[in-house]
């Protein structure tokens, strides 16, 4: 079996508070590139992310996933249903945005500083982790903002004036919890944006990038990542 070009470890980042956390760490075949700070789900850095840090790798990026429920439970992996399911919602109606945002701004630092990463540092994250990819984008010192469908999006589009950044929304056109209402709300807030993009998938629902989940949605998912290497490389 061949072993993949991709090399990996986790790392340790100092957190604004005196305090260091671990974050997963992928680096490209050439070894260098421009950053990604890639953003959980619910479920913690599991084996799906860890793939999609690997996979963005493979594209040429220096990409770094911080353990964003660190200071609840440091290194919890959760699986999609059940038992697990419950610990997620519970785990991230816990956390603190502010302090993660915090921790993300640290996490950006840290990237910044390694010498394989080099060019722009971009934020990219999936549900809850697109939610923090949007707030990165205004307040954690990335240069571009990419959100796979962020999950109370509407509740944070009052903060939009502060987004200076670039940034990309990816949406699925039957999610549950991210209804019509919300996208037309975040077209609205941006619509005088030429530098912010919203993609909507017909027939994808929520968490239609996850391989692991029964929601994954193998033509959203081919688009969608399509779309945001194009983002990520534009001017």
């Amino acid at each position: 079996m061949s072993q993949s070009p991709v090399t990996t470890q986790w790392i340790d980042i100092a957190s604004h508070d005196g305090q260091t956390f671990k974050g997963y760490l992928a680096l490209p075949p050439a070894g260098n590139g421009p950053g990604i700070v890639l953003i959980q789900e619910i479920f913690g850095v599991n084996r799906h992310i860890r793939s999609v840090a690997e996979q963005y790798a493979l594209d040429g990026y220096v990409v770094l996933a911080p353990d964003v429920f660190w200071r609840q439970e440091p290194g919890v992996e959760l699986a999609y249903e059940g038992n697990d399911m419950d610990k997620a919602f519970r785990l991230v109606n816990e956390i603190d945005f502010t302090v993660a945002v915090k921790d993300l701004a640290s996490t950006t630092q840290a990237l910044r500083q390694r010498p394989e990463c080099q060019g722009e540092v971009a934020s990219l994250g999936y549900c809850m982790g697109g939610i923090l990819a949007y707030l990165a984008g205004i307040e954690s010192g990335v240069d571009k903002a990419v959100c796979f469908y962020p999950g109370g999006i509407a509740k944070h589009l009052d903060k939009s004036d502060a987004l200076k950044v670039p940034a990309q929304f990816h949406f699925a056109g039957n999610d549950g919890h991210i209804t019509d209402e919300h996208i037309g709300q975040v077209r609205d807030t941006f619509a005088q944006r030429d530098d912010v993009e919203i993609h909507v998938y017909d027939g994808a629902d929520h968490g239609f990038n996850c391989w692991a989940r029964s929601a994954y949605h193998r033509h959203a998912a081919a688009l969608s990542h399509g779309h945001a290497l194009t983002f990520l490389e534009s001017a």
